[in-house]
Order: C-alpha cells, then sequence, then structure tokens
C-alpha cells in the first residue's frame, strides 16, 4: 500500500536521489530552476510517496513564481521510481498536490510538460505566458484552480520574492 503525505525536511536528500534517476543528468540547467533557485517549496502541497516499507516510491513539488505580478503555483518536478512506474501514481500525486493547493487558496498553476499528459489534469497551453529560455512555449501549461484565474495574466513568468504563504491577489 502507497501512502501520500507531505515532503518534509528529512526526505529532502531521496526525494533528489529520486529526481536524478528519473531525469537526464543536467536536468537542473533547465530554466525552471532558474525560477526555483534559493526559493522552498511550497510546504504542505510538495508530496512523498512512501511503500508500506517506507521505501519513495514517487515524488512532487510545487514552486511559487509570479506572471503579471500574480501568484502562479509551478507544478514540477514530479517523478515515480520505475518499479512504480504505471501504477496511477504520479496521477495521484498530481490530483492529490493540486487540491491541496486550491484548499490553500491558490487559484492558478503552470507546468512545462507534454500536453497529451496533463490535458488529462485540465491543463491547457497557455496564451501569452513566457518562460524564460530556452523553453518550448508549446510545453508551457497551465490550470485554473479557480474558474477565470488565468484571464487576463499574461507575461514573463519571474521568481518569487515573497513568503510562498503570500498568495493572495
Amino acid at each position: 500500500m502507497i501512502r501520500l503525505r507531505p515532503e518534509i525536511d528529512d526526505d529532502w536528500w531521496e526525494v533528489e536521489a529520486l529526481f536524478d534517476l528519473c531525469f537526464a543528468p543536467g536536468r537542473e540547467a533547465l530554466s525552471s530552476y532558474r525560477l526555483r533557485e534559493g526559493i522552498p517549496a511550497v510546504a504542505g502541497l510538495s508530496l512523498v510517496a512512501r511503500d508500506e516499507n517506507g521505501i519513495l516510491a514517487g515524488a512532487i513539488r510545487f514552486w511559487p513564481v509570479r506572471v503579471a505580478g500574480q501568484p502562479v503555483l509551478l507544478l514540477g518536478p514530479v517523478a515515480v521510481h520505475p518499479t512504480h512506474q504505471g501504477e496511477g501514481l504520479g496521477a495521484a500525486l498530481i490530483r492529490d498536490g493540486l487540491e491541496a493547493a486550491r484548499q490553500r487558496g491558490w487559484r492558478r498553476a503552470m507546468l512545462v510538460g507534454d500536453a497529451p499528459y496533463y490535458n488529462r489534469f485540465g491543463f491547457e497551453k497557455l496564451q501569452g505566458v513566457e518562460m524564460p529560455p530556452p523553453t518550448n512555449p508549446d510545453r508551457v501549461l497551465g490550470l485554473e484552480l479557480v474558474p477565470g484565474a488565468w484571464a487576463g495574466v499574461r507575461g514573463k513568468v519571474e521568481r518569487w520574492s515573497e513568503a510562498p504563504d503570500e498568495i493572495g491577489d
């Protein structure tokens, strides 16, 4: 049985090792990492999945960013250990994380990813939202956690500059 719970400080090294295992070397060279540097992941939204023996099976992190001055939740990375892929664990991490974000008052989320995978969670290509280069604009996807939350929100994705608990618009 797999249990999901919020990531804690003691999980950090294991989660980083899982991300290293699941993603290509140099993952930290991606533009999304420039937005995350020195900014803590949003506590309570970043989740880990552990099996009945306490072994890490998956993880997801969420980061605060801004677009046009508005708070946005940046989803990623999300990873599932190869021994647990195909079990729906990634989808559970995404759904539970997004639901926790809604409950905590976040209005919009975004990510850089494959539309065919993320469309099933409600993510769609964002128009007029620019990730730092070299990001393919077709992979910049957004989700309204509150209806209409992306309306009129256009511009460059920027680093967060306040405590991640400050999410009001």
